[in-house]
């Protein structure tokens, strides 16, 4: 790497250390509340936390700081375990297409941690409720996941580590690669080793 392109790469977390405490709320979209509380709180037991209308002047107002541009509208959130929230706004029917999960920005899938037993749970919930789904599969090494749509379309897994029981999933470690391994993909994205050391900083072996 030149000067120039040491001093533009992003800071290492050793010079600029953070704290991250994982997800405070994932927000998605529906145009279908009841269905949607009905679905979470009713197929997957997702408890409902809070109801609520976001207040005036944050959809088309001046006030908006990136909610969706309609007024009033519904904003529920549910406990996704992990003290985290999962949210929908409603936005009206009709007023915007369904959106491409494959599209950049877009939210291709997400992954809830849960343990075997609840995943086996969840499982026979979705039979009982006749919705389809896929897996269990391993989808990583010891992470073992099921598939399915919600009534939104949008697609969810739900994954658990068999290894570690019905303890607390160590989801990081279990993932982690050592630099060797992680370098076997790195380098195909470039062979500037001064940019794959930086990467592979957080990594041992």
């Amino acid at each position: 790497m030149s000067d120039a392109q040491l001093a533009d790469r992003p800071q290492t977390a050793a010079q600029t250390p953070v704290s991250f405490y994982g997800v405070h709320h994932l927000a998605l979209n529906t145009d279908d509340m009841k269905m949607t509380v009905d679905f979470y709180a009713g197929v997957l037991g997702m408890r409902l936390v809070h109801a609520m209308k976001v207040p005036p002047g944050l959809g088309v107002g001046p006030g908006n700081r990136g909610n969706p541009p309609f007024e009033e509208i519904r904003h529920y959130f549910f406990d996704m375990g992990r003290d985290g929230l999962l949210a929908f706004f409603e936005i009206p029917k009709g007023a915007k297409p369904r959106g491409d999960r494959n599209a950049l920005g877009a939210m291709q899938h997400v992954s809830f941690a849960v343990s075997p037993k609840t995943q086996a749970r969840i499982m026979e919930r979705l039979k009982a409720n006749g919705v389809p789904y896929d897996g269990p599969m391993e989808v990583l090494p010891g992470v073992f996941s099921i598939y399915l749509f919600d009534p939104n379309d949008i697609r969810l897994e739900f994954s658990c580590q068999p290894s570690n029981g019905e303890g607390e999933p160590l989801i990081v470690p279990q993932v982690t690669q050592t630099k060797a391994e992680a370098l076997h993909e790195l380098t195909t994205l470039g062979t500037d080793q001064a940019w794959l050391d930086w990467a592979t900083a957080g990594l041992k072996g």
